[in-house]
């Protein structure tokens, strides 16, 4: 199944986000795939408030690895912008993340395609500069919905 989302601003954006949020279940993985400045970030912090996460969502950048736990699960958020091998997730265990009690949001997922499941949600963020500076085209490409695995 796929979606478009227009969003004309980063309150769209986290709106689309918390609603996908709402939705998910153990498990769940999201591939996040956008320039810089797409608004990746925005979309997990939304994704966050849709979970009920109440602490401040940033980045990881450097960490590569952010783990939230006040929300109704938890969120496994990764950066890996600065992964330069798809092995170097190995060593920070994104398998028990991948297969743990809540839901990933990779960041970047496009630099290490081959580590995610065949039920992966890609969640890709396009500018459109023609449409406004804030303008957003989302687009999600759910396998699970036509796997009936849910």
């Amino acid at each position: 199944m796929i979606r478009r989302i227009e969003s004309f601003g980063e309150h769209d954006t986290s709106e689309a986000a918390a609603e996908l949020a709402r939705n998910s279940q153990k498990g769940d993985i999201y591939a996040l795939i956008g320039d810089l400045g797409a608004g990746k970030t925005a979309f997990v912090k939304g994704f966050a408030a849709g979970l009920g996460i109440d602490e401040p969502v940033a980045s990881p950048t450097f960490t590569i690895l952010q783990i939230y736990e006040s929300g109704r699960m938890p969120l496994y958020h990764f950066d890996i912008y600065r992964i330069g091998d798809p092995s170097e997730m190995d060593e920070i265990g994104y398998e028990d993340c991948f297969y743990g009690e809540g839901v990933s949001l990779v960041e970047w997922a496009d630099r290490v395609r081959d580590i995610f499941p065949e039920d992966t949600t890609t969640v890709k963020i396009d500018k459109d500069l023609t449409k406004g500076d804030d303008y957003r085209i989302i687009t999600i490409e759910s396998r699970k919905d036509e796997d009936n695995s849910h």
